[in-house]
């Protein structure tokens, strides 16, 4: 049977924590994890099974292995030092029998985006970023759609648009809509990243309109918003969006506010990178996604072991399309598909969505 292993680490850490070792969980103090987890060792957390091929009837097996840092461990920590974890945590994957690994979260963005990791090991590396984009993007395009906004006449936004995954999504994106408002940190990346995509949209014969901005103070303008940074805290307030308007939050942490769930009743958040897992898959673990459900990032390793595509896939800090497009063939050749959206770790149902629809009309002038 062919195998895979795919590494998670705390995000939140006391939670996380817990889910695993539940005594640990309730006796030790978020700063005594944060404090001591970087001198744990990599942890086994669980075997998955279940995973089944739609096309070819094909069943492989993984294991879910921690990385024990934080996000901020992963920022703020030195690189050689994160890096070690890292690889520490792939080699014992590697133990496990795994013949692909993949990188979850922070992991994926550390350093060099897996290059130095990948070539440390001994089996191959994805970060499963191709995938993470094409699903973030059709879930876009799917709540456009339930939400009754035109896509050839929006507006969109995508936050953290310089980062890997930002810059492919907008390439995506900004052919869908008319207007397109990039977001980052620096000005001169957000200048490359537009000059590129007005040749691009050109050579298209389509004239997007597109702007660039480091003030979250834009997403005012947009209906559409994708924001996928690596911020360890959230950046997206209530104060920043329209009424009506459909933010997909593909960033772990999350960059949107829970303020936003609280006080805007006019706004449909949704969670980025939900994945019908094909089979009747056991992950032995509660991640926080319903049974039979994986992140996109997951699902990317996934897909290429039952492929057979044992070999590095998503490294580094730039992703073409044509990535992205190959591996959303392979994954929907074998099943996997965009899952029904989730908010805050709850169920978007349709009749929530009719009450955000009644509401943005109630406040939109």
């Amino acid at each position: 049977m062919d195998t895979f292993a795919f590494i998670i680490h705390p995000i939140d850490p006391k939670r996380d924590i817990s889910r695993k070792f539940p005594l640990l969980g309730r006796i030790a103090s978020e700063w005594h994890i944060k404090k001591l987890s970087p001198f744990f060792p990599p942890v086994y957390i669980s075997e998955i099974n279940g995973i089944v091929s739609k096309s070819s009837g094909k069943e492989i097996k993984g294991w879910f292995v921690a990385c024990p840092l934080t996000p901020e461990h992963i920022l703020e920590l030195p690189e050689k030092t994160v890096y070690r974890k890292i690889i520490e945590t792939g080699r014992l994957a590697e133990k496990l029998g795994a013949k692909i690994l993949g990188l979850g979260a922070f992991t994926s963005v550390a350093g060099d985006a897996g290059i130095t990791v990948a070539r440390e090991l001994d089996i191959p590396v994805t970060t499963g970023d191709s995938y993470t984009v094409a699903i973030a993007v059709q879930a876009v395009r799917e709540a456009a759609r339930i939400m009754e906004i035109p896509l050839s006449a929006a507006t969109a936004a995508v936050v953290g648009a310089t980062g890997a995954i930002g810059q492919v999504c907008a390439e995506m994106l900004a052919g869908d809509v008319a207007t397109i408002y990039l977001v980052g940190r620096r000005m001169d990346a957000l200048e490359a990243l537009r000059d590129k995509l007005v040749a691009c949209r050109a050579g298209q014969g389509r004239a997007t309109t597109i702007h660039i901005s480091t003030s979250l103070d834009v997403l005012k303008e947009a209906q559409l918003i994708l924001t996928v940074t690596s911020a360890t805290h959230a950046v997206v307030e209530p104060e920043h969006l329209q009424p009506g308007s459909v933010v997909c939050d593909v960033a772990r942490p999350r960059d949107v506010s829970r303020r936003v769930a609280a006080a805007r009743d006019d706004i449909l958040v949704i969670d980025g990178g939900m994945v019908d897992v094909p089979g009747l898959v056991d992950f032995h673990f509660n991640f926080g996604f319903p049974p039979r459900k994986a992140y996109a990032c997951m699902a990317e390793t996934m897909a290429l072991a039952l492929e057979g595509r044992f070999e590095d896939y998503t490294l580094g800090k730039h992703i073409t399309c044509t990535q992205v497009e190959e591996i959303t063939a392979i994954a929907e050749k074998h099943g996997f598909r965009l899952s029904g959206f989730r908010s805050f770790e709850r169920a978007v149902t349709t009749e929530m969505i009719e009450r955000v629809r009644q509401k943005a009309r109630l406040y939109q002038p």
